[in-house]
């Protein structure tokens, strides 16, 4: 009988061994091959290699023959699952989270890249348990079909898997069954910012002067946290979507480091990167040239600060013409402090000091410097908040 082969072109498609970014695994391939089982029925036959170098290939697989047995097979997932492996993940089956999301049915949000479930587990053996009996998670399908996402689940399991700090959401396992891509995080109550901020429901109260303040200063910890690791890490993607919230004190985490990447080792150098992230939060220097430096992230966390001071989204078509892009319309209003408060958020009126939004805007615009090495690092970031509620503090005496 003949059995189907399967390979395919390893410098377009650097998927599963090879071309791992650099720096988020042990090893780093720079050949890549591609094995699948070929089945007839229920019983695997032959697995189809193909190899760009024979002199590259790897110990477990022969350079002379495009064919090698289903036990080498399970020696290739094994060496991408030592890989991945970290201390701190859970590797869960595909079934176990089907148990846990009671066969995926409550459903969080959906999206052309992933779609959340809700799902409870136990605290401590983060066993599937019934609904309500014990701690709930958040579990992420990726969508398996395109190269993009396996990279996107592959970073989010070395980033959120190997670095802890209480502004970055917890990842407790993973999942990789065949083509199945699956994420179990812990699960923030209150949502994301934007949905408060921006209030998608009309039942969301207006989030405070103070509670925006303190969202602000815990999501720059956050920032500030992935900039001074030892291998420093570009989050990329900051927005009031990936800004999550905790249910008793409004404690901000970052989420979705599926597009994180290795900065450079100084805030002066940059890294050569494809263009990623949200239109109107991108900094300009990697539309432009795709130049990334750690201070683009910077660029993104002055556009969720106006966001945060005006209570208006940073691209809105809903809005007029002049408005629709918020920077571009607001940076000369933001140089002229007698307007300042002409565009403040109305549902935050008397809760704030002049001073204290002043300070607030000015940052914003330094974060938004055109020139990223003229933008604030996040520690300066970080002091200037703290100044701004030592101010708001000072107001409630």
């Amino acid at each position: 009988m003949d059995h189907k082969r399967t390979t395919t072109n390893y410098e377009s498609r650097k998927r599963i061994l090879g071309n791992f970014k650099e720096g988020l695994c042990p090893v780093n391939f720079s050949f890549y091959f591609k094995i699948r089982a070929c089945r007839y029925g229920d019983r695997c036959s032959r697995l189809a290699v193909s190899t760009p170098n024979p002199a590259s290939a790897p110990p477990f697989c022969s350079p002379t023959s495009t064919n090698v047995n289903i036990q080498q097979h399970f020696q290739v997932r094994l060496t991408i699952k030592k890989m991945l492996a970290t201390p701190h993940l859970k590797e869960f089956s595909f079934k176990e989270l089907k148990m846990a999301t009671g066969n995926f049915s409550a459903q969080l949000g959906d999206g052309s890249l992933w779609k959340v479930y809700k799902g409870w587990m136990d605290e401590k053996t983060l066993a599937p348990s019934k609904t309500g009996d014990s701690m709930p998670v958040a579990i992420r399908e990726f969508n398996p079909n395109r190269e993009q996402h396996f990279e996107m689940w592959q970073a989010e399991v070395n980033f959120s898997g190997r670095h802890y700090h209480p502004n970055l959401i917890g990842l407790l396992g993973y999942c990789w069954e065949e083509e199945k891509l699956l994420l179990v995080y812990e699960f923030m109550h209150k949502g994301s910012l934007d949905t408060h901020l921006f209030r998608r429901n009309s039942d969301i109260k207006p989030l405070s002067w103070d509670i925006r303040l303190k969202i602000a200063i815990g999501a720059a910890r956050g920032l500030a946290f992935l900039h001074t690791l030892e291998k420093k890490v570009i989050y990329r993607d900051f927005k009031t979507y990936n800004i999550c919230l905790m249910r008793l004190n409004y404690n901000a985490k970052l989420s979705n480091l599926g597009l994180a990447t290795l900065g450079p080792s100084s805030e002066e150098a940059s890294v050569s990167t494809v263009i990623l992230g949200t239109i109107g939060y991108i900094a300009p220097e990697c539309i432009t040239s795709g130049d990334l430096y750690l201070k683009s992230d910077e660029y993104g966390f002055g556009v969720v600060l106006l966001e945060m001071l005006m209570g208006i989204r940073v691209v809105d078509p809903k809005h007029p013409c002049r408005q629709q892009n918020l920077f571009d319309w607001l940076k000369s209003i933001l140089f002229q402090k007698m307007k300042l408060k002409t565009i403040m958020d109305i549902q935050m009126e008397g809760q704030y000091s002049f001073e204290a939004a002043l300070q607030a805007a000015q940052l914003s615009l330094r974060c938004l410097e055109l020139d990223p090495r003229s933008r604030p690092s996040m520690k300066e970031v970080m002091e200037v908040l703290r100044e701004i509620e030592a101010l708001s503090s000072h107001l409630h005496e």
